[in-house]
């Protein structure tokens, strides 16, 4: 049974990433709308298909149990802020042209995902965790010397969905009626952005535009269902192992952010990601040690 229940894991951590990798690519078509729309349009419709599935399935009475805790509610509404603010930089990113600082992001949440692991967690590291973890902040440190100050898309990114990762292991929830709660929590926040904008005259909800409509809809089928494998990953792995399937996701935006994007890569830049690589292998090759 445990290791079914590993295999599982692996395989919705695979298709959580997999999904995730495409994002840029997708979201590229969506580059004339501004990412806080995106992001609005994102969570309901999320949200509306999330509970569909709920009634499809006949769940709705795990919901009302979670309503029932409200720690668990606390939980999952710092959740929906971590994952909220992770969805808004990245399409801040991908609409800038900034994929590459976007993956850099990505490939550093595994390193993070370790510590978080030994701070709050209190698992402990050995020394080849440690070798990864300091190549990453060698990294680091070169990205921050050759930009003349801190690649805050990177930080933003692996410390939300890092943290995001945590907190969602931490919460007993099964990964439709918290995915359904975390939109749920988003929804207000994004009615008052739009309810603003109204006043201004822009429309955030579009509905004459077959087009858009279409993309931002699949903007939220989309957004579900990696989240949905994440939290179920996260639930039946350890925070290392997911962090070490987590590089599957970056290493797809980078590939698209330089060959189809056509995105700078200099010197500098291809010394921070060539020490973090380095560190991503030494972690991994030590995890598959370890499970050996």
């Amino acid at each position: 049974m445990t290791g079914n229940r590993a295999l599982a894991g692996v395989g919705f951590g695979l298709a959580a990433y997999g999904i995730w990798g495409f994002f840029p690519l997708y979201f590229h078509q969506l580059k004339q709308v501004a990412p806080m729309d995106i992001l609005a349009n994102r969570a309901l419709w999320a949200c509306l298909f999330v509970g569909l599935l709920l009634a499809c399935t006949q769940q709705w009475g795990k919901v009302r149990q979670i309503l029932g805790r409200p720690r668990q509610l606390a939980m999952l509404a710092l959740a929906a802020l971590l994952v909220g603010s992770n969805w808004l930089v990245f399409l801040w990113a991908v609409a800038n042209q900034r994929v590459v600082e976007s993956s850099l992001g990505y490939f550093l949440t595994p390193l993070i995902n370790v510590l978080l692991g030994m701070v709050v967690l209190k698992e402990r590291l050995d020394g080849r965790e440690w070798l990864a973890v300091a190549l990453a902040v060698a990294g680091l440190g070169n990205e921050i010397v050759s930009l003349g100050g801190l690649p805050w898309v990177s930080l933003l990114l692996a410390l939300t969905f890092g943290t995001y990762g945590l907190v969602r292991k931490q919460v007993p929830v099964d990964a439709l009626s918290g995915l359904w709660l975390e939109t749920l929590v988003m929804l207000p926040l994004c009615f008052a952005y739009a309810a603003w904008q109204a006043s201004a005259g822009h429309t955030v909800f579009v509905l004459d535009d077959l087009s858009t409509v279409s993309w931002m809809v699949g903007a939220g089928i989309l957004t579900a269902l990696p989240l949905i494998a994440f939290a179920a990953a996260t639930q039946r792995l350890n925070l290392a192992t997911v962090g070490m399937l987590m590089y599957i996701n970056p290493t797809m935006q980078f590939l698209t952010a330089v060959y189809v994007f056509d995105e700078a890569l200099d010197s500098g830049k291809l010394l921070t990601f060539g020490l973090i690589w380095l560190g991503l292998l030494v972690f991994s090759w030590n995890a598959w040690r370890k499970f050996r």
